[in-house]
Formats: structure tokens, sequence, C-alpha cells
């Protein structure tokens, strides 16, 4: 009786029929409605069965398998599903030989766009950057290096979460950010996506800000600044007895720095440049990036109050307040400044608006200070000198029979967040400062990507009220599982040094970590998991991915065939009448299931973006992080709406990218029924750039 199977790279592995069933049944779909398929599968895998029992070995190897399959289907006459299995078999022997071609072994048969991601980022090399482990070694390291934080509260506890880690992230129900994945296990070991770093109004306040920027940008972190405290431009100098040269000409002087500085080679750095509304060069600031190529390592943001927001309103003037000397210098109309702004994103993406009350007003250590800025990506806001390392659930995985596998969800989130915690405790902070700060507050931010897919996959259309009751019950559900995690935690280790002046002793609620959730804009991660950034919704339902040194690779929605399968409405001629398409909306012969959920960006209203953000952020202690895409013809007049509206809604922050705004983006169409090309690491958030997280 066979027992262990050989596999082509020449391991040894137990014997499992299971794998069989699935191969053939992948063959005899595309042949069969699923009922049948189902049959013909079951009666194929009977007489394949026999024939691998009458082996006289106890081991075999797989191709011999494969042949056995293969001769067995013939013999019945499915010669068709032999075909198609034949075909299938080839495909996946090319798949092989081009990981192969790349240096990359994959026990975990991944995408090829994933093996092209991992290689470039992810994989430990050696000093010919040659990529020297696999996918599944890079989770090993992972695993074995957070379960370590263990031993400091529990040494019995760490050979059961280093395999539980290892589940979570080899079944890619789980993945940390990426400098996490890079650097866990290494001699260099930061592994914080996210940092606040004060700026000074001060030379060498400024400069040191500038030094701790290269030391986080070096080790994979993005940082984030306030430069609201810097003396206007013009503004005396009392050393010298010059003029200031303003904030802007600093933030340049930060943008060279980050040029300069390759992530390890993997890639550049990414910075936020927050400003005060009130500050006297607000308008310099917001049209310093109208210019093409001007502080491209920048994400900007304008520090908005309720005050300014109601000035709009009733269109009032503000005033304009040196930080020196706190004194009004100038005063503007609130819509004047409001139209700037408005302008200037709809010529270039830049800036956001930051809205700073809601921002303070739900921050739960606000005893400490005021919150000045975020991360690069707007979705944790952040003291000066707090870390912040994040980590994202794929709801794709979490979807049964069209059904959310509510208790499945919760084990991740305990998972989770255990696992957030740990990294706190083993992490190797870039400065002593950060490392004593994080620690007292021990903030996480444990997210979701693949959002679309579970709506596709529960055959919500993204913008429809099902979809914003929907995100409130399952980000509910998510806030309160990631409490109760950190509770237990807390039971265990203890809550966070600054507990006492935190909201959460009013309320009697002893947590381990000061915040719990944010939304970040999945963007190589979601590639390696295989599912859609974030929370946002597809880009696109077809398209060419420039990858693999100049090869482009075509991929099309795999969700689309499983949901034409599972309705009963599949045929090969459908699938091609959808290949090829970017939105199903004005596409002839389409049935309407699949045009109701299978929605693009394009197809959805800027208020459904907006309400599905704002149902998220009503039960996201950090904030969410999502780019409102419009389209060329959008107008001036739509950004304002998009802003005033992101108000009304109690959101922290909003950003919007006009396609086409900028000459280089990650995301090409011809039109919007086709022709979309994507750069290979583009995974669904902001066409003007790749997520830096």
């Amino acid at each position: 009786m066979v027992k262990k199977v050989i596999t082509r790279d020449g391991k040894v592995t137990h014997f499992n029929p299971e794998k069989i069933r699935n191969a053939i049944l992948g063959a005899a779909k595309e042949i069969y409605p699923l009922k049948k398929a189902q049959a013909v599968t079951e009666n194929s895998l009977s007489k394949v069965i026999q024939r691998i029992r009458k082996y006289k070995k106890d081991t075999i190897h797989i191709e011999d398998i494969q042949d056995i399959v293969e001769e067995s289907l013939m013999a019945q006459g499915f010669v068709h599903v032999a075909k198609a299995y034949i075909l299938y078999r080839k495909f996946r022997e090319e798949i092989r030989i081009t990981k192969q071609k790349l240096g990359i072994k994959d026990e975990l048969k991944l995408s090829l766009n994933a093996i092209n991601v991992l290689r470039a980022r992810y994989l430990l090399k050696n000093n010919q950057r040659v990529a020297v482990e696999t996918p599944q070694q890079m989770f090993r390291r992972v695993a074995d290096c957070i379960a370590k934080a263990e031993r400091k509260f529990s040494s019995k506890k760490e050979s059961f979460y280093r395999d539980k880690f290892y589940q979570i992230l080899t079944s890619l129900e789980f993945l940390p950010n990426s400098p996490t994945l890079m650097n866990a296990g290494t001699a260099l070991g930061q592994l914080s996506a996210c940092f606040v770093l004060p700026v000074g109004d001060s030379i060498e306040g400024i400069f040191s800000s500038l030094k701790a920027m290269a030391l986080i940008h070096q080790s994979g972190g993005g940082t984030g600044f306030s430069f609201s405290h810097l003396r206007p431009s013009g503004d005396i100098v009392f050393s010298t007895k010059g003029a200031a040269s303003g904030p802007v000409s600093f933030m340049q002087v930060f943008d060279a720095a980050t040029k300069v500085i390759v992530q390890g080679g993997r890639r550049r750095g990414a910075n936020m440049a927050v400003l005060g509304v009130h500050h006297p060069d607000i308008v310099e600031f917001v049209e310093s990036k109208l210019k093409e190529g001007g502080l491209e390592n920048f994400n900007i943001s304008v520090g908005v109050t309720a005050d300014f927001m109601q000035a709009v309103k009733h269109n009032r003037q503000i005033n304009l307040i040196n930080p020196r000397t706190k004194k009004t210098v100038k005063r503007i109309k609130a819509k004047t400044l409001f139209s700037l702004i408005a302008f200037s994103a709809y010529r270039c993406a830049d800036p956001g608006l930051l809205f700073m009350d809601s921002i303070n007003r739900a921050h739960p250590l606000r005893q400490l200070g005021t919150i000045e800025a975020t991360n690069p990506c707007g979705e944790i806001p952040l003291l000066a000198y707090e870390s912040c390392n994040l980590a994202s659930l794929n709801l794709s995985k979490c979807v049964r029979k069209k059904k959310v596998d509510w208790a499945r969800l919760r084990e991740v989130i305990h998972l989770g967040v255990r696992f957030l915690d740990n990294v706190i405790e083993v992490n190797r902070y870039p400065l002593v400062a950060i490392e004593q700060v994080t620690k007292k507050n021990r903030k996480i931010g444990l997210g979701i990507m693949g959002f679309a897919d579970m709506l596709i996959r529960l055959r919500i259309p993204y913008n429809s009220q099902r979809a914003v009751t929907f995100c409130r019950q399952l980000m509910r559900f998510i806030r309160q599982c990631s409490l109760e995690a950190s509770a237990q935690l807390a039971q265990e280790r203890g809550a966070f040094d600054n507990w006492k002046r935190s909201t959460y002793r009013r309320k009697n609620i002893k947590v381990r970590n000061a915040t719990l959730n944010s939304i970040a804009p999945t963007g190589s991660i979601s590639i390696l998991a295989g599912c859609s950034s974030g929370i946002e919704p597809l880009f696109g339902l077809s398209f060419a991915r420039n990858a693999l040194g100049g090869i482009k690779l075509f991929e099309m929605n795999s969700l689309i065939e499983e949901v034409a399968r599972e309705e009963g409405f599949y045929s090969k001629r459908l699938m091609n009448r959808i290949r090829g398409e970017v939105s199903l909306k004005h596409t002839k012969g389409i049935p309407a299931l699949l045009k109701n959920v299978f929605l693009t960006t394009f197809d959805i209203l800027a208020l459904d973006h907006l309400k599905i953000q704002a149902a998220f952020q009503e039960f996201t202690d950090n904030a969410v992080s999502k780019t409102i895409n419009l389209s060329q013809e959008a107008t001036i007049d739509d950004v304002q709406y998009i802003y005033l509206k992101a108000y009304e809604l109690k959101l922290k922050g909003i950003t919007i990218y006009r396609y086409g705004s900028k000459k280089e983006q990650v995301l090409t169409m011809a039109d919007l029924s086709g022709g979309l090309s994507v750069e290979g690491e583009y995974s669904g958030s902001c066409f003007a750039d790749i997520c830096s997280i």
C-alpha cells in the first residue's frame, strides 16, 4: 500500500488522496457543470486509488500518480477531462520552470507575481543578491522570531504559538507589515512600519529628525512629520539676524535625503508631511507638489480644524499664526484656501486632509499630548517618537459557502493581536526614545485586506446599503475580538504602562495595547495573499501586469469563474466575453449578478466610497486609509464635495486621486472598457504610487 509520495524536488511526504480529488475536479469543471463534475471526480478518484493500491512499493513519485490519473480518465471515456487535466499539468509545469529560472523554490504554490514580489523584497539574499530562502522558510523565520517573545512570559507557550503563527502565515490568512517579513530573525531586526518624528524649530531639531528619518528608512520604516512648529519664511532668525526659509524648504531637504536612502535595495522610503491650516506658509505648502516631481517622496496633508471647516461653511476668514510668536500675521478667506486645496488635489492628488480634532478626540492617550502627524498613508496617527506595527487579516479566506466564518475570523484576530504585541517585545528599535515611548503605549494596528473579495463571495454589491450595514457589523466584530484578545494579554502580561493616563482607565477596561485596529492600503502583502487591497473595491477585472523584468503577465480575477460556477452559468463563451474587460458595467450579455457584485473602482460613486470608509472608521480606533479614485472627467467641485462630505461623515482623514493627474502612475488604461495595464506591485489603492507599507 502506498504511504509516501516523492515530490519533484525529492522530498518525501504523506500520500493524500484529497490532492488527487482537487486536481481531477479542477479538470472536470472545465468540461461539465459543477454537480456532474463532482460525480465524475468521485468515480474517477476511486479508479485511481484502486490502481495506486496495486502499486508494489510503499512510495510513489508524484509524476507516476499524475500518469495514472490521465490513463484512468482516458480509460473511462472522459477524454475531454483528461485533456483538460493534461493542459493544467503542462501549465503548472511552465509555472514551475519560470520560478526555477527566477531562482525561487516555492512549496506554497504562490502566484508568479507573488514570487516576483517575494524575490524583490522579502526573501533573504546572499552577497551576490541571490535569494537563499524559500517562501516557506521566510514564514518559518518570521514565526520563529515572533514566538520568541513568549519566553519573557511563559516559555511553555513558545512552541505552541510558533506553530500557530506559522499556520496563519502560510495559509495567507494573516500577514504582517513589510518590515516584519523583511527583517524578523535577521541582524537588523527592525519590524515596525510606522513612525512619527518631531521637527523642532531649530537647526539642531530639524537635522536631528533628519538623521532619525534616515535610520528608520534604512531599516524599512516610513515616517511622518508635522512641520507646523517651524517659523514661516521671512521670519527672523535671531542667531544670524537673517530670514527663515520656512517649512517647505526643509521638506525639500528631507525629500532629497529620502531619494538617497533606498531601503536595503528593496524599495524607496516614504514620508508624510503635515502642516496646520493656520500656519502662515500654508498656501506655499498646499501648492508645493503642483510642479511635476516636487516632493515626490512625500504625501502631504493639511491639518484642518473644526473652526476652519466651519469658516469654510460660513464664508469667514481665518487667522494665520506665526508658531514662534503665537501672533496673527495675516488673514485669509477660508473658502479661498479650501478652493486652493481642492485645486491642488485635483491637479496632483495632494494635499489630503487630516481632521485633527476628530483624531485627537478619539485618541485614548490625549493626556500625554496632542497628535500632529500620521504615518505615510494616514492610517496611524501617532505622538512624537511613537512607532506602530501593522498586520492585515485576509477576509477573502473567511467565507464558507457564501457565509462569513465568524469562528475562524475570531481565532485569527486573537492570534493576530498576540503576534503584534509580541513584535513590540522582539523588535529592535532605531532610537532609544522610540523604544521607550512605544513600549509604554504598545500601539498596534490590526487591519484587513480582501474586503472586496469577501463582498463578492457574499454576493453583496460594494455600492449598496447592505454593504454599509455589513461593514459596520464586520468591523464591530473585529473591534470587539481585538479588545478581548488585548484584555486577555493584559491579564497574562499586564496593561500598557500609560494605561492609568488613558481613557481605558475611566471605562475600567484593562488592555495590553493603547490602540488595536487600523486599516492600511495593503500593497505588496495583498499580492502575496492573492486578494484585493485593504477595503478598496476591485481596480479591474482583467489586466496586464508589468512584471518579471519587463514581461507582461495577463491576469483575470479568479472570483469571476468561481462565482459563475457556483451560480450555474459558467461557460467558456462567458469567460471569453469577460476576458480583457476592465468593468462589466457596459458589457452586453453578462448575467446581472456578475454586473452587480463585480464592481470596479470607477463603477462606484464617490459618496458610496465615503460611506464604506465611514462605516469602517466608526469601529476603528486608529484611522482608515482609503483613496477615493476619480475618473479623469471629475471636477474641482467634485473634490470639494468629497472633502466636505468626509468631514460631515466624521472621517479622520481623506485622500483623492483623479486618474491622469500625474504623468507617472501605476495604472493606465486606454479607456474604461479595456486595455488596463498595471505595474508589478500595484494591488488596488492609489493609482499614483505603490503602498509603502
